[in-house]
């Protein structure tokens, strides 16, 4: 879907306009293409935690170039900037986050990246160090609202003991495959699955089978691309009725297709001897499938309830349990969940959708560490406005309200959501469990 505003505002005449009238005006993101360098200047890396070797490593090996202090003069640009915060064990030095980053705020590139890393408060044992460590999320959050053409600011915290478990994620945060994930706390810890380094970091999928529920179009056909691209063999399942778009999808990245409702009581059975009998197991599992009913309450039907609940929630609940009671899912497995910025903040005639969206996030809560026992991780996604089908039929003015109501003002792409799964879904992510990541160009709306 064209984002019409966007084309005008990149215009000469637009352009010229926007900045006269302070209108909005959306950056086109640079996003993930093959062979390009991963930031468009070098890294800027500083703080005095547990954590500086780790990221001068991770760095070096993702080729990009690191500085560990200011280049000086107003001509150096900065792809990245990078800073520990681990070693702040009190407020008193919180100063140092001010000392880092202000003199460099204006010499960040365009898209560039930002990352703050911390440790987690709940693993912090003095007052000062857990006052000062919960503090990062509000300094984080607050500055990714003031950068500007298609930056992004994330915070890391990683649980003392997970310093070696970091690669994927700073990979992930500093590259353009994170172009609309902006805002976000990430949590790196030391119970979840097992951290294997890929032998190729352009194909950490290799030799791995994913299913991808839902997958015949929209965000389900761009999981599949990019976890095909990633070197995984993927089955696309969706609905009989969406059989002739699903073996596109499947027949566009040589995977398999599989036929099913997965809200039929027998689904779970005639899924778990499809695994077993053509691929011998899964690896990654995506609950994308879903859909929409929406009314006001008070004007919603019972079916309409039913529904979304059945497909957005039942069926990833029985599934779950199924492909572990069988041992389907294969050791160091990943489960997927998509949910939605509607769970998080709701939204006007989605109760039922909002409720099974909520409930998506309760299940990676409730879940993550029973399933880490097992070396098994899940994790979920949280779309805002992505532009697909289905926010094509909503109304102009609403539409374009959940474009711009975002630090990124405008909204995002299918691949967005596809590329976080893929990072949740690397064999290098074992450390990563139990998250929720807004994939939302930090929306006003919600956390």
């Amino acid at each position: 879907m064209t984002d019409r505003y966007q084309q005008f505002s990149t215009s000469g005449v637009g352009r010229l306009l926007v900045k006269r009238l302070g209108l909005p005006n959306p950056e086109p993101l640079r996003r993930y293409k093959s062979g390009e360098p991963a930031l468009t200047g070098p890294a800027l890396v500083g703080g005095t935690g547990r954590l500086v070797d780790a990221i001068g490593s991770v760095l070096k090996s993702a080729g990009i170039e690191v500085l560990t202090a200011p280049a000086g003069g107003d001509t150096q640009k900065y792809g990245g900037l990078v800073f520990d915060a681990t070693g702040i064990t009190d407020p008193t030095q919180l100063r140092a986050l001010y000392d880092f980053f202000h003199p460099v705020m204006r010499s960040i590139t365009p898209s560039g990246r930002i990352v703050v890393l911390g440790t987690p408060p709940e693993s912090a044992t003095a007052a000062g160090e857990i006052i000062a460590q919960r503090s990062l999320e509000g300094f984080t959050r607050s500055l990714g609202k003031e950068l500007k053409r298609g930056a992004t600011a994330q915070l890391v915290y990683v649980q003392p003991g997970a310093e070696d478990k970091v690669e994927s994620t700073l990979r992930f945060l500093l590259s353009a495959k994170s172009a609309y994930v902006d805002g976000q706390v990430i949590r790196i810890g030391t119970h979840g699955g097992a951290v294997t380094e890929p032998e190729s970091w352009t194909a950490p999928l290799a030799g791995k089978v994913a299913l991808v529920t839902g997958a015949s179009r929209g965000i389900g056909a761009a999981i599949a691309e990019v976890l095909a691209r990633d070197g995984a063999h993927v089955i696309a399942l969706d609905i009989p009725a969406q059989g002739g778009d699903l073996a596109k999808v499947a027949n566009k990245v040589g995977g398999s297709t599989f036929q099913l409702d997965v809200t039929a009581a027998d689904a779970p059975a005639k899924l778990i001897e499809y695994l077993k009998t053509r691929h011998g197991g899964v690896d990654i599992v995506v609950h994308n499938a879903g859909i929409t009913r929406d009314k006001t309450l008070a004007n919603m039907k019972e079916g309409a309830w039913d529904s979304v609940l059945a497909v957005n929630l039942t069926s990833q609940l029985k599934v779950n349990e199924a492909l572990l009671a069988e041992g389907v899912l294969r050791e160091g497995g990943r489960i997927i969940g998509v949910s939605s910025i509607a769970g998080i903040a709701g939204n006007l005639g989605q109760t039922n959708y909002g409720t099974s969206k909520a409930a998506v996030i309760g299940m990676v809560n409730a879940y993550a560490d029973e399933y880490a026992a097992k070396g098994i991780t899940i994790n979920a996604v949280a779309p805002g406005f992505i532009e697909t089908q289905m926010t094509a039929a909503v109304p102009l003015f609403i539409r374009e309200a959940g474009r711009r109501m975002n630090s990124m003002q405008q909204g995002g792409l299918p691949v967005d959501v596809a590329e976080t799964i893929a990072w949740y879904a690397s064999p290098a992510s074992g450390a990563v469990n139990g998250n929720v990541v807004r994939v939302c160009g930090q929306s006003l709306l919600g956390a």
